[in-house]
């Protein structure tokens, strides 16, 4: 028992490290390493960038020759693949570690349980799935990315006490207050793109950019079907600047498409003549350009169609102590939504912060 919970301490650590990365690898993982002997760390690291030495490299190189006999604590199985770097596997084995403890199996098919093999060949000790879920969770963007070939999809709003998106008159700056703004500006400056509908863009006119920057520039992206958006429209105006995708169908007027073009936006034309089969193969083709983070900042339709799909997988709820009622002011969601009460989805374990007078609600969505 007392090794499992010594596994435990070194593996919270390392999960620690991992969570360092966001922002910076994708789309490879979050990953950490401790590296362990006789009760002391040796060595420790993460993956710091996408394209530099793994978590185990880093850990590798701070512990020298003191990894010999040693245990390593990695967060994610080791890869045995030749990438951009060179197999993880490999390293560890002519370090001279002796035990590798392993948070969860790697979901990418190029090594799912191979590395794990790989170790166990070369006589190393693996214990597998100490604190695996959290370590999975740390990795739930990534899984989804290298086995549905999809974005994670994190929802964002801000509502009433009474949740309502906008007043009847479509009026919703501001619900929430600063701080919650200031929570938002971090989230965006981590993720791979922000989806808006063209309801949301017209009604706040966004610049959907991270105020001050993050690690990553988002890119913008626009479900606007008909290309309706107006010339005037900040998006628009910044296009040049900052990356704009505008998703519309088929039935877009070329002269529209062209509009947009020439403003600087790239124009991708869906399939499909319904909300539902659009919105898959925009995620598909987010999917194929390695987005791994998706942040949906509304409105009400476009997160309708997310959950109808089953594809909201995190949620950031900004809830303000304010009322505002009205029969045509938009809630949260719209959509078909859940016939059942039993089938609602939740969230789980869901984190809730006090931001100034703003409730915030955070959670992964349970399946």
């Amino acid at each position: 028992m007392a090794q499992f919970s010594d596994a435990s301490r070194w593996m919270s650590r390392a999960l620690e490290l991992a969570v360092q990365g966001r922002g910076h690898v994708e789309p490879n993982p979050m990953v950490g390493c401790v590296i362990v002997h006789e009760g002391e760390i040796v060595g420790e690291g993460w993956h710091q960038k996408f394209g530099g030495p793994h978590a185990e490299i880093e850990a590798l190189l701070a512990a020298g020759d003191a990894a010999r006999g040693a245990t390593a604590h990695v967060t994610l199985e080791p890869c045995c693949h030749h990438g951009k770097t060179g197999p993880c596997t490999q390293a560890l084995i002519k370090a001279g570690i002796e035990k590798v403890v392993i948070g969860c199996s790697d979901p990418n098919p190029k090594v799912s349980g191979q590395g794990i093999a790989e170790l166990r060949t070369a006589g190393i000790v693996v214990e597998e799935n100490i604190l695996q879920e959290s370590a999975t969770d740390l990795i739930a963007p990534f899984a989804k990315l290298v086995t549905q070939g999809k974005p994670w999809v994190i929802a964002k709003w801000a509502m009433t006490l009474d949740g309502k998106l906008a007043s009847h008159t479509g009026s919703s700056q501001w619900i929430s207050g600063e701080s919650s703004r200031a929570v938002v500006h971090q989230l965006r400056g981590v993720v791979d793109a922000i989806l808006v509908g063209r309801g949301t863009a017209e009604a706040d006119d966004p610049l959907l950019t991270a105020r001050p920057p993050g690690p990553r520039t988002a890119l913008r992206v626009l479900v606007d079907s008909s290309a309706l958006l107006a010339t005037s429209s900040r998006l628009l105006q910044t296009a040049t600047n900052t990356p704009l995708l505008v998703a519309v169908s088929e039935d877009a007027p070329a002269q529209s498409r062209k509009r947009l073009q020439e403003l600087g936006a790239e124009v991708l034309v869906l399939a499909g003549s319904d909300r539902s089969t659009q919105m898959e193969a925009l995620l598909l083709e987010l999917g194929h350009r390695k987005l791994t983070n998706l942040l949906v900042e509304g409105g009400a339709k476009v997160f309708g169609t997310l959950l109808d799909q089953g594809e909201i997988d995190e949620v950031h709820a900004f809830i303000a102590p304010k009322l505002i009622g009205g029969d045509a002011a938009p809630s949260a969601i719209a959509g078909q939504g859940i016939a059942a009460m039993s089938e609602a989805l939740q969230l789980r374990d869901p984190r809730v912060s006090i931001l100034a007078n703003d409730i915030h609600v955070h959670g992964q969505v349970g399946r």
